[in-house]
């Protein structure tokens, strides 16, 4: 009977009281029962701080759940909400999103904060203070068509490149990009050949980006509408100069104002434009515009253009000749002279071999890593 009033009674006292008690039983000639009970009192209290701490954990966590978009989620039943009032923030959540009866949005747009706000009449925070959420489920992200825009830069082989993009649906997205390059190299020599090159990149192309499943993969077909790169030289060269066509060898004329006789001058063009428009055909990874709410998107993109074979202009001036004391010279422009006639038949064999083997080459290749930021126009 002293056993079950002291159990009863040391339940509901702290544990300096219980101690306290316990030097009384001391004198009492009951210390051992004293501190059984301390210890089952101990064991109680322990247990009891396990089960707030779990409850004060597992809140936010179920919170989250409802929260971050699974839809399959039900709504919070009213009673986990009142098991841990404990924690006023948890319990707030709880009740409004029951309270709320949250489905999967009919717009794609992000979730409103008004349906987590509780009404005037509802349960709050002290002082009117409440949690409020803005949260786009990635995985069901619909964007309006002509809702979104991106504009970039990117270094490739057409040169420095500016684009912009838009969003047309979930799969496919629109592009318009130029390109453009300018290098002039100055003048240098070369075997006695003063060459000035010039390189010059222009053009104009639009894609339709296509991303299966909706995924980041991408395939675009698309059309170059205006193609301006080429790489063109003059040179100039030096008088007495020998070169060679065909194992043929020439020299270029010293000046003679008797005969009227110049040095050799020619300009030359390396073109990429064939085939104008040409159809372009890329595939890479990662979306010129995201399909959320993200800036800045770092796409990769890699194929060909199909702009035909290089063409190879060359066009000669000046007078050339057969030996190195000049005495058999002719204006390269003469093809009633055997000189020059001689000199215009190797060249045009060298110029058909060259083309023969860029005959293979059909294609530009298009490569390039882009950085690009998006933002919504509607």
């Amino acid at each position: 009977m002293v056993k079950t009033v002291a159990s009863d009674a040391l339940r509901n006292m702290p544990l300096t009281a219980a101690c306290a008690l316990h030097l009384q039983w001391i004198n009492q000639g009951i210390s051992g029962k004293c501190e059984a009970l301390v210890n089952s009192v101990s064991k109680l209290a322990a247990m009891r701080l396990l089960l707030i701490a779990l409850s004060l954990f597992v809140a936010p966590l179920t919170t989250r759940a409802q929260l971050s978009g699974g839809y399959g989620y039900p709504a919070a039943p009213a009673s986990l909400g009142n098991a841990l009032e404990g924690s006023s923030a948890s319990a707030h959540r709880l009740n409004a999103i029951g309270s709320a009866g949250l489905t999967e949005p009919a717009s794609p747009a992000v979730w409103s904060s008004s349906a987590l706000e509780p009404s005037a009449t509802g349960s709050g925070t002290s002082g009117g203070g409440f949690d409020h959420y803005e949260i786009a489920p990635a995985a069901t992200w619909r964007q309006i068509p002509f809702s979104r825009m991106g504009i970039g830069a990117d270094i490739s082989p057409l040169g420095i490149g500016l684009k912009s993009a838009i969003v047309l649906n979930h799969y496919f997205d629109a592009r318009l990009m130029g390109n453009f390059f300018s290098l002039d190299t100055g003048r240098f020599e070369i075997n006695g050949f003063n060459v000035d090159a010039k390189v010059h990149m222009a053009s104009a192309a639009a894609a339709l980006d296509f991303y299966p499943f909706g995924s980041v993969f991408r395939f675009s077909p698309g059309v170059m509408f205006y193609n301006g790169n080429q790489i063109s030289a003059t040179a100039n060269i030096n008088p007495g100069t020998d070169f060679s066509f065909n194992n043929k060898s020439f020299y270029s004329a010293k000046p003679n104002p008797v005969t009227g006789a110049t040095p050799l001058m020619g300009v030359g063009t390396f073109g990429f434009h064939k085939t104008q428009p040409a159809l372009t055909l890329t595939t890479g990874f990662g979306k010129f515009i995201p399909h959320s709410e993200r800036h800045w998107s770092f796409p990769v993109e890699f194929g060909v253009a199909l702009t035909g074979s290089p063409t190879v202009q060359v066009v000669m001036s000046g007078w050339a000749c057969e030996d190195p004391f000049q005495k058999k010279c002719s204006n390269v422009a003469d093809l009633t002279n055997p000189v020059g006639a001689s000199f215009n038949n190797e060249l045009q064999t060298r110029l058909n071999k060259l083309r023969g083997n860029l005959d293979k080459v059909q294609v530009y290749p298009m490569f390039s890593t882009s950085v690009v930021y998006s933002f919504n126009i509607r």
